[in-house]
Parts: structure tokens; C-alpha cells; sequence
């Protein structure tokens, strides 16, 4: 018998209050079984109580902000990965769905901080950039290695979610994708845009499957809740 899995990647949640509603109507309407955000602050109002299982790893600073993963089906275990130096980070948990174990990852790879309005491109000092974006893509790098080294320790099938801040023609992408299925190219259509960029379709947050799972379909969605679009794959696995 197979089942479906439909999985649910949103970079960031605004905490203002009719934006907060708007997403939680939007999440129930799509009904995920499991859903991963990047930027994710804690809700006061429990807002997300629909889901049975959660966890979320939230920084230290003041202003707390994180990583959270929602699932329809049980967690038995789950964990983060430290980035060092950094707020980006990737998280984990085993998830529980018929016989199978699952390893679902939400990744945040760091941010190249490019303001990407014309404008400020303009008067941008080329040396401050250019130094900005190498440290960028260092740091990119080595927190990739510290995600493959902790994939290689796992014995399940790996799913893993993520804004990367960098393209599908990128260093990172490459390395992260392996022998993974990327769901957009499996089942996507058009450009796949999930950046907020209006010169050309920028695709940045990635879905990827073990080639255990069928894609049964991917989704792009056009809702604007911040600068990056929500995307959803459905996986089925024999059960």
C-alpha cells in the first residue's frame, strides 16, 4: 500500500497580526502533514495546535527566532545542527509514518546580505560587496559540510527542506542535493520561483527527497507573506 506525504516549505513568519491569520488560513487550506519554516517565531496564541507534533529550536538572543518542524505524524527524535558564528542553523527530527522512519531536515544556509534593490547595488562599495559575498559562500560552504557529515550518520530516508540562499546552479546546492531528488524538477512547473526578485525568477528554497520516494506532485505558491514563496511537494513510499 502507498500513502502520501505532502510536505510544506515556509521561509519566514511575520508576527503581525492579521498577516499571522492570514498564514494559518492559508496552512490549514493547504493541510501539510509536515511543515518546516526557516525564520520562525514563537506563537503566543498556539496558533499552529492543528499539528500534533512540533519542534522548534529557537536562538538565545533577545528576540527569539528560529527553526520549527510541524508533523501530522509522531517525532521520536529530534535534534539541531550548530552553525557557528551564525543565526542560520539546521534542524531535525525522525518521523514516524506506517512502518517507515523518516528524517526530515530544515535547513537555513547563510545569507550572502545583498540587497538586491537596484538602487543600493548602485552606491554599494564593490570591494565591501564583493569581500560580503566571499565570506558569504565560505560560510555556506562549511555549514553544508556539517549537514552531509551528520546525513551520513543517518540510517533513514532523508527528506530535507531549506531556503539556501544561493541557486540551483550553486556550489551548495549541488553538494546538499547528491543523489536526492529535487521534487520541483521531478514534478514542478514554469521557473519555480520562491524568491521576491523582479528582474528574473530566483528559486532559493529547495525541497529534496531520497530516491526511495515518488514525487507525486510539487507546488509554487504565489501568496506573499515576506519575500520568498511557499513551496509543497507530495512523496508516497510503500508502506
Amino acid at each position: 500500500m502507498n500513502y502520501n506525504v505532502r510536505l510544506f516549505n515556509l521561509f519566514e513568519w511575520i508576527s503581525e497580526k492579521d498577516v499571522d491569520t492570514k498564514i494559518v488560513d492559508f496552512i490549514k487550506k493547504e493541510a501539510p502533514d509536515i511543515l518546516c519554516i526557516q525564520d520562525f517565531h514563537p506563537r503566543k496564541d498556539n496558533s499552529l495546535a492543528f499539528f500534533k507534533y512540533r519542534y522548534e529550536h529557537l536562538s538565545q538572543k533577545k528576540i527569539k527566532h528560529g527553526q520549527a518542524i510541524f508533523s501530522q505524524f509522531p517525532i521520536v527524535n529530534s535534534g539541531s545542527i550548530e552553525f557557528p558564528n551564525t543565526s542560520n542553523n539546521a534542524i531535525f527530527v525522525d518521523i514516524v509514518k506506517g512502518k517507515d522512519t523518516i528524517r526530515v531536515y530544515n535547513v537555513h544556509l547563510q545569507s550572502l546580505r545583498i540587497n538586491t534593490q537596484i538602487d543600493s547595488l548602485k552606491n554599494e562599495d564593490s570591494e565591501r560587496l564583493f569581500n560580503r559575498i566571499e565570506t558569504g559562500f565560505s560560510m555556506q560552504q562549511f555549514q553544508t559540510e556539517l549537514l552531509l557529515k551528520h546525513k551520513g550518520t543517518c540510517q533513514y530516508k532523508v527528506v530535507i527542506c531549506g531556503d539556501f540562499n544561493n541557486t540551483a546552479f550553486s556550489y551548495v546546492y549541488r553538494k546538499i542535493k547528491g543523489d536526492l531528488k529535487d521534487t520541483f524538477k521531478e514534478a514542478g512547473h514554469g521557473f519555480g520561483r520562491t524568491y521576491d526578485f523582479k528582474f528574473f525568477p530566483l528559486r532559493i528554497d529547495f525541497i529534496f527527497s531520497d530516491e526511495a520516494f515518488a514525487v507525486n506532485g510539487f507546488k509554487t505558491f504565489e501568496e506573499v507573506y515576506s519575500d520568498h514563496y511557499p513551496i509543497m511537494a507530495t512523496l508516497s513510499l510503500k508502506d
